[in-house]
């Protein structure tokens, strides 16, 4: 039995288009609204399996764009993956090998879901704050940073955290998201170092 999501109208077009999920949609439309990737940049995308994210970075960039995921990535020519957890130093230490300079910052990493909002809420947090603390470490003055959330009492913790990284932070959500999920990326742009 299939997921009861596989047949919406994004999926579909997502894969008609190529693309390896519905997320390339998500990051498209982030991207049109808020600009947040320039023809040049160089990109690390956190939690990048299966790859959609990748594929369309390929496509906004002509910079180096590197994938990390704890899950296999299938090649994408023109990208460098690997496998690890971006927490970890020895993995943070090899995306600085690749990159000498990180422009933007993406993650649409998720926690598995148990389906208990609260509990999935406070750890979809943490994630973010673990991706927070890898950008400020890696990313150069005046960058950019997008990173998936839910909606719930510590969301506004997490923005407030943010804040105080970076000149612009808002709140955003995308057409592509599925209807009732409490999905929020949050763009932070103009680093501050």
């Amino acid at each position: 039995m299939g997921s009861q999501w596989a047949r919406d109208k994004v999926y579909t077009r997502a894969m008609k288009a190529g693309y390896r999920s519905r997320a390339a949609y998500k990051l498209l439309e982030v991207q049109e609204r808020n600009e947040i990737i320039r023809p040049d940049d160089n990109v690390v995308d956190l939690g990048a399996a299966p790859g959609s994210w990748l594929q369309v970075l390929r496509e906004l960039t002509d910079g180096k764009i590197v994938g990390v995921d704890v899950n296999p990535i299938a090649p994408i020519e023109g990208v460098t993956t690997i496998v690890g957890d971006f927490t970890e130093s020895e993995v943070q230490e090899r995306i600085c090998a690749d990159l000498e300079v990180v422009n933007v910052v993406v993650s649409d990493a998720s926690p598995k879901l148990s389906g208990q909002k609260s509990y999935d809420q406070a750890r979809a947090v943490a994630l973010g704050e673990e991706a927070l603390a890898f950008a400020c470490n890696v990313l150069k003055p005046g960058g950019n940073l997008v990173i998936k959330s839910f909606q719930g009492e510590l969301f506004a913790d997490l923005m407030n955290e943010i804040k105080e990284h970076f000149r612009s932070v808002r709140g955003y959500r995308t057409k592509a998201s599925r209807k009732g999920s409490a999905e929020t990326y949050i763009i932070a742009k103009n680093f501050i170092g």
